[in-house]
């Protein structure tokens, strides 16, 4: 197959494996900018120039696109589904998991646990939208932040009150969550592929620090989920349309509850953790499924 990886950084740990492993099975790889694509619409016949070539030869497209570039990314992505081309992630299905608010009302009319969660329009009554995910101490998350970024723990009325003033000052959206204490500053990672978990870690923030994301300084270990955790990452995907992608949970007192839905997720912590070749598992899944 030809087969092109959807990626601003080839040096990219995620996208240096999955490279060698589509490489280790005879197929034909590039890494292309997405940014750099021309996307042409015409009557019939949509294509993509890239630098000085159309790539009217693709079979299946990896999208590891950046949220800073979704909106151009998804653009291209759906152009290669014009043109009949597989891709892991549809471009749809991309533009739902960033969309945080969203993905959360998707999922909880789905039935999916999470943490209670409110989503308020500058609202000055702080108070009231702390008493709506059971007093403090809150979460309190920007929509668009990622890895971490934009997630910040008020532990009191007060903090909650400046937190939201500053980024409502900044008209910056952001939604409070309940703190679920028994987690103790953990998470789950399940790694999804072709709607079954291949891998799982456990993720623990440094001392001192809610956050679990390895960009922060956080270790990850592996972890076997139980029948709760596995339902929960398999449903969310489906729910989600994502075959691949990584989904983010905690364990609390009243059973797993879901953080968030990755369509782009990173490979060197999971592979790391479970010594599991998950990039091999996703280049399996692209010819198992790959449209004729």
């Amino acid at each position: 197959m030809n087969i092109v990886i959807l990626s601003r950084n080839p040096n990219l740990y995620s996208t240096a494996r999955l490279l060698e492993e589509a490489e280790k099975r005879g197929h034909k790889v590039e890494v292309i900018d997405p940014l750099k694509c021309d996307i042409i619409i015409e009557k019939e016949k949509p294509t993509i120039y890239y630098k000085d070539r159309y790539l009217d030869y693709v079979d299946a497209i990896i999208p590891r696109i950046g949220a800073s570039v979704t909106f151009y990314g998804c653009a291209v992505v759906r152009q290669f589904e014009e043109m009949g081309v597989f891709t892991i992630a549809s471009s749809d299905a991309i533009l739902r998991s960033r969309d945080k608010l969203k993905s959360l009302q998707r999922l909880s009319k789905a039935g999916i646990g999470m943490p209670k969660t409110v989503f308020t329009n500058y609202s000055r009554d702080v108070e009231e939208v702390i008493e709506h995910v059971g007093g403090t101490p809150v979460i309190i998350k920007l929509l668009e932040g990622t890895q971490g970024l934009g997630v910040v723990l008020a532990e009191s009325k007060n903090a909650a009150e400046s937190v939201l003033e500053a980024f409502n000052g900044l008209q910056a959206r952001v939604i409070v969550q309940e703190f679920i204490k028994e987690a103790k500053g953990a998470d789950l990672r399940a790694l999804v592929v072709d709607g079954q978990v291949v891998g799982a870690m456990k993720r623990q923030g440094k001392e001192g620090e809610f956050r679990s994301n390895l960009h922060r300084g956080g270790s990850a270990n592996i972890i076997k989920l139980d029948a709760d955790e596995l339902k929960l990452a398999m449903n969310a995907a489906k729910v989600l349309k994502l075959p691949v992608c990584g989904v983010d949970m905690l364990q609390s007192g009243r059973g797993p509850l879901l953080l968030e839905v990755n369509s782009t997720p990173g490979l060197e912590g999971i592979e790391g953790a479970t010594h599991k070749n998950i990039a091999k598992a996703i280049i399996v899944f692209i010819e198992r499924n790959r449209k004729s």
